[in-house]
């Protein structure tokens, strides 16, 4: 059986180990040997301890990958660790090692410093004719202008010849949420090797754990292309966006309900993936994705004269986000929140997921604090706001200790939420900031005497 490791077991190593080790041959047999890696912190031992006793690293709502999970570890060809030797007889290793960059920077740039010794790590063990896939989100440039000289001085160091071990790179488009492991079994994939070879080998690699005749896999000519791609369809997203902003904030002055509009919209396929009003946007990839592009073409392709004016505004725009939020929050409460006590239904940057990475909340709840309000935070999915070093509370607080309340995330708890039984009576100030709430439910609690309003929709609405 080959093996494959997986470099890095956070949110998307872990759910790609998972993906690998459910690879079943015609005869159901598994295809694969799936060793999870990751280093020998205090993290890094937490997720390895749970992974081996089949517990996904964080939490989930998706029932598959948890089965699947379950499965492989019953089945015995799923395993993490902390031993770098085991990629000394790797098949396959795939990098899903974090790239961090100073997006709110106004001339934000990369250290690849991390990547490149996990990297290294696994070039200087790795045998002859296997392939390295890079998954991790990198600047354009990455593989072809660092990886891979790095490769061939390890395989000289070793006396082996270039192309010995093969790199490719084919990035993940992993959701968290209720598909979280169909995100990587079931959906288009875009690869490219640095030899012909090298993505031949990633192309069979793939075709063993996605769903190809469903979901056909895409070939690019270059590595570059393929990083490219990544940074290009994430930064689309930030200014899709970006742009809605400033209608949220237009519907919300004429009084109108810009998820009536937009929904009107949407009914021409070309404008069906519009974005909606929202608190901001969060997450790893959407926030700091759009500062990749404009990096890598100062720091890899020497031309600081080329502008990205629509990625450095959405960056902009998407960091200020918040801040309406909180200011519609002291509208509500009559021009001040000092000293008023204020709810935040959830913390994670997006629905039935327990990641608060980047999470626009973080900057909802600094805004209200910096005026003086009291906060505080509940998330079904999240126990320690980790960012924060906060405890998140995982019961719902009574409604009548708070001034005001804001629907931020639209979890599946918070969705089915009996907001008129949870007032019991009790009147704080509304604002649903994530369409968490119906038209009926608006109405009732207005008719309760309950303030109840929206982000992108007009007063009373």
């Amino acid at each position: 059986m080959k093996q494959v490791c997986i470099q890095g077991l956070g949110f998307v190593g872990a759910a790609m180990a998972v993906a690998v080790a459910s690879a079943r041959t015609s005869a159901g047999k598994a295809c694969y040997q799936v060793i999870g890696v990751d280093q020998d912190t205090a993290e890094g031992r937490r997720r390895i301890e749970a992974l081996n006793r089949g517990d996904f690293p964080f939490p989930t709502t998706d029932a598959y990958l948890q089965a699947e999970l379950q499965r492989a570890i019953h089945q015995k060809n799923l395993l993490g660790t902390k031993e770098e030797h085991v990629y000394e007889t790797a098949d396959v290793v795939v990098i899903d090692i974090a790239q961090d960059i100073e997006f709110d920077q106004e001339q934000p740039e990369f250290d690849l410093t991390n990547l490149e010794n996990a990297f290294i790590s696994v070039a200087r063990r790795v045998p002859s004719g296997s392939l390295i896939l890079v998954e991790t989100t990198v600047p354009p440039g990455t593989c072809e202008r660092v990886l891979t000289p790095l490769l061939n001085k390890e395989l000289m160091k070793r006396g082996l010849m270039e192309d010995a071990v093969h790199l490719a790179h084919s990035f993940e488009r992993v959701m968290p949420g209720d598909k979280y492991l169909n995100s990587i079994t079931n959906f288009w994939r875009v690869y490219a090797g640095a030899t012909e070879e090298a993505a031949d080998i990633c192309e069979g690699f793939l075709n063993t754990f996605i769903d190809v005749d469903r979901f056909p896999l895409t070939r690019l000519d270059s590595m570059t292309a393929s990083e490219t791609t990544k940074v290009m369809e994430n930064t689309y997203r930030a200014v899709n966006i970006a742009f809605i902003d400033e209608w949220t904030k237009y519907a919300e002055a004429i009084g109108v309900d810009l998820y009536e509009i937009l929904d009107a919209i949407r009914i021409r396929p070309t404008h069906s993936n519009i974005r909606f009003p929202g608190i901001g946007v969060g997450g790893y990839c959407l926030t700091k994705d759009p500062a990749f592009a404009p990096a890598s073409v100062r720091q890899f392709f020497n031309d600081p004269s080329l502008k990205f004016p629509f990625s450095d505004l959405a960056r902009k725009i998407n960091n200020e986000m918040p801040s309406h939020s909180a200011e519609r929050v002291v509208d509500l409460l009559g021009g001040s929140v000092t000293n008023k006590r204020i709810l935040v239904l959830g913390v994670s940057y997006r629905p039935n997921v327990g990641d608060t990475r980047y999470s626009p909340i973080a900057a909802l709840v600094d805004s209200l604090e910096k005026k003086n309000a009291r906060a505080t935070v509940y998330d079904p999915l999240v126990e320690y706001w980790q960012e924060r070093q906060m405890p998140v509370h995982q019961s719902l607080p009574s409604a009548d200790l708070f001034d005001a309340v804001i629907f931020a995330v639209p979890h599946e708890e918070i969705l089915k939420l009996d907001l008129y039984a949870w007032l019991a009576g009790a009147k704080p100030a509304i604002l649903d900031a994530a369409n968490c709430l119906s038209r009926a439910k608006r109405q009732k609690c207005r008719r309760a005497g309950v303030l109840v309003e929206s982000l992108g929709r007009g007063e009373g609405l």
